[in-house]
């Protein structure tokens, strides 16, 4: 398992992710990640719900971790393609996002990826397909 603290150190790369939006690596595996969120007012829409592309950069993020976990890898995986499903509103409080590994190919790879609120109740589903490429 990877030293989640060397992991973190090198994520912090990933500005958006979090400084920008203030997401945190919890878990960090091959194949597995959970990162959390506490939204604040720079995360809402217009309605007060928290805006559709929190949940899209929470899952890249999530996936990223996961795949890309490994420092030490001669690849790097990407995001390909990625479908989001929302299936209930979030009515406040910490967001957790769990990425796992559903099929590790030699060039693409799928996960499945569950952002849940403080209660554990899912509120979106996306599936994400990475692409493998060598790493610069």
């Amino acid at each position: 398992m990877p030293d989640l603290e060397a992991v973190r150190k090198f994520f912090e790369g990933d500005k958006y992710a979090t400084e920008v939006s203030g997401i945190v690596i919890e878990e960090a595996q091959k194949g597995h990640s959970v990162v959390s969120l506490e939204p604040d007012g720079r995360h809402l829409n217009a309605v007060g719900g928290l805006m559709g592309a929190v949940y899209y950069t929470l899952a890249d993020f999530a996936f990223a971790v996961a795949e890309n976990c490994i420092l030490d890898s001669d690849t790097v995986t990407v995001t390909q393609t990625a479908q989001i499903n929302f299936l209930r509103p979030w009515f406040g409080g910490k967001v957790t996002c769990h990425a796992d590994i559903v099929k590790d190919g030699r060039a693409i790879c799928l996960y499945e990826v569950k952002v849940f609120d403080k209660d554990n109740k899912e509120l979106a589903l996306i599936i994400i397909n990475g692409f493998k490429t060598a790493r610069k």
